[in-house]
Parts: structure tokens; sequence; C-alpha cells
């Protein structure tokens, strides 16, 4: 089960690539990151970590890892970066809430949309802090 869903996650950060022009010899590598990322958000969850947390913790790695590719590859970070977090986007979560307020459940709607919200959040702290991260390190004498 988890192979596939590594497989998957890679395919779809790599073909997510192909939509920015991504140079065609660099999509195996941003969907190795886009599935390194889904696989530390697996591990995460699976160490009883809550959604947000272990979105965080693998929004921080994409990032990280892509800061070391785009070093090793001398190409920008973000083109590892935006493909790298597409498996982590929560993106059936956001259309359970929209769905259920055309359902007029507002209770589960607002439950939900909160919860993509959070998630959402997470993905964007995680990626500034590891960008944060980054930059102390390379000031550092």
């Amino acid at each position: 089960m988890i192979v596939g869903q590594l497989l998957l996650c890679f395919v779809a950060s790599a073909l997510f690539g192909v939509i920015f022009n991504i140079p065609r010899r660099l999509l195996p590598h941003s969907g190795f990151v886009g599935m390194s990322g889904w696989a530390v958000y697996t591990l995460a969850s699976r160490s009883g970590a809550d959604g947000v947390a272990a979105t965080f913790l693998a929004a921080f790695f994409v990032a990280f890892l892509s800061n070391v590719f785009a070093r090793r590859y001398r190409t920008p970070a973000t083109i590892f970066t935006v493909s790298g977090i597409i498996p982590l986007v929560p993106g059936g979560t956001a259309f359970e809430a929209m769905r259920h307020v055309v359902m007029n459940d507002y209770n589960a709607a607002i439950s939900l949309a909160a919860k993509a919200f959070m998630i959402s959040g997470a993905i964007a702290m995680g990626l500034i802090f590891s960008e944060v991260v980054n930059q102390l390190v390379k000031r550092r004498p």
C-alpha cells in the first residue's frame, strides 16, 4: 500500500512539474522531492503526530531537500518545492468542506474548512521555517 502511494506521489509531482515547464532532466528529481515529502508525512502520521504537525514536518523536509537539489543542480529551489508540495495540499479536505456547505451541513463544513486552513498554514510555515534555517546555516562562519 505505501509503495503504491509513494509511486503515485512520484508520478504526480513529476507530472505537475511538466505544467510548470521544469527542465526535462529535473523532472525525476522533482518527483523524488514530492515522494519524499509524502514519505515523511506518512511516517510522522503513523508515529502518532496529527495531520497538521505531520504536514509541517513534511513541508519542512520538502523545502530542505529542494534547497539541496537547487545547490546541486544550480537551479532555483522553487522548481523542486512547487511540485514537491503537491501531495501535501489538502484538496480533498477543502472539497469535502464545500460539499458540506452545499448540503447545508455547516458544522461539518466549518470543521473541515478549519482543518484545510490549518494544513495549508502548516505547509506555508514548514516552507518558511526551512528557508530560515537554510539562511542561518549559510551565514554561519
